[in-house]
């Protein structure tokens, strides 16, 4: 049975924008669609060239022809479509960071619109529609006051959360407000009077109470507890593959915690000089205690994208 906090089935845009960008091979489309179809349980709205199929060894698999641009960037996504299928309760988590080549996601005054280039930014809405629901901390909301849509691709819109622990957002955030999928304000239980209070009647948003988060997240009790605690409490309303999209200290958080199977690493060509850190992981004293997880490159338009194995090099 679907969780009722499941997203409605996809619609196809008119338009939609990854049709604009030059790379995408035309065969991509078609493979796109069956991707989210198989996503959400449903036929496929088109027939595409090359049709998906199951193997119990082997997960998702194309069968027939696809163009080399396709099939990569089918194999970059393919992991998430195997985990939906795998028959397993265990949560899957993967993560997304966008960064300058020196490591910034945004300058000193705030400003972040774009260090990534479109094709990353398109390739952010694809993994939003392949995942129940897109997580970010309160600092992203409050300072991007992001959509977490689907707008750019052919897909249902995830479950937003809006990882708060303290309650620190004032209540306006548009995610908690435009009704376009429901939203989930996930703050500490001792804070979730002032959540709520603050939330009013926003529709489709509600306050998701966690209990010990605080002590969780501020280092009282084992690292990571306070995020093994988020992904338990999202798993139990049935939103079981998680995309965390940022900023860099969650997405720092949920790596160091070892809750991440993928971790998604979009650089730029750009050189920010100083500003809001990336991806930051725990030091180590010598280079090799430091993990170097099976990873593989993905032209993005300008970008390069390192998708990052974790599952298969977890932190020691």
């Amino acid at each position: 049975m679907r969780p009722s906090s499941e997203p409605a089935r996809a619609t196809l845009p008119a338009e939609p924008a990854d049709h604009a960008l030059a790379d995408v091979p035309a065969d991509w489309h078609g493979l796109w669609a069956q991707i989210v179809a198989t996503r959400e349980g449903q036929p496929a709205p088109v027939r595409p060239r090359a049709a998906m199929h199951w193997q119990p060894d082997a997960g998702w698999c194309i069968q027939g022809p696809v163009s080399a641009r396709s099939a990569a960037l089918f194999d970059l996504y393919k992991p998430l479509l195997d985990a939906r299928s795998a028959a397993t309760a265990t949560p899957w988590v993967v993560a997304q960071m966008g960064q300058s080549l020196d490591g910034f996601v945004a300058t000193t005054t705030g400003d972040s619109y774009y260090v990534n280039g479109a094709h990353s930014l398109v390739h952010l809405h694809r993994l939003r529609a392949l995942c129940d629901a897109v997580l970010v901390g309160a600092g992203t909301v409050a300072i991007d006051n992001p959509q977490l849509t689907t707008r750019r691709v052919y897909g249902a819109n995830p479950v937003r959360v809006l990882l708060d622990p303290d309650a620190r957002l004032d209540g306006h955030a548009r995610a908690l407000h435009d009704g376009q999928a429901l939203t989930l304000w996930v703050c500490d239980a001792l804070h979730a009077a002032t959540a709520r209070s603050r939330l009013g009647v926003a529709t489709a948003a509600e306050v998701l109470p966690v209990e010990g988060l605080l002590d969780g997240m501020n280092g009282h009790e084992d690292p990571g507890a306070g995020v093994h605690r988020v992904v338990a409490a999202l798993a139990a309303r049935g939103l079981r593959v998680l995309f965390v999209e940022g900023g860099g200290v969650t997405v720092s958080r949920f790596f160091a915690a070892g809750v991440l199977q993928r971790l998604h690493l979009s650089v730029a060509p750009v050189l920010v000089g100083e500003g809001r850190r990336g991806l930051r992981v725990p030091a180590r004293a010598v280079m090799a205690d430091c993990p170097r997880p099976p990873a593989r490159m993905v032209v993005l338009g300008d970008d390069m994208l390192w998708d990052l194995d974790l599952a298969a090099a977890p932190l020691r």
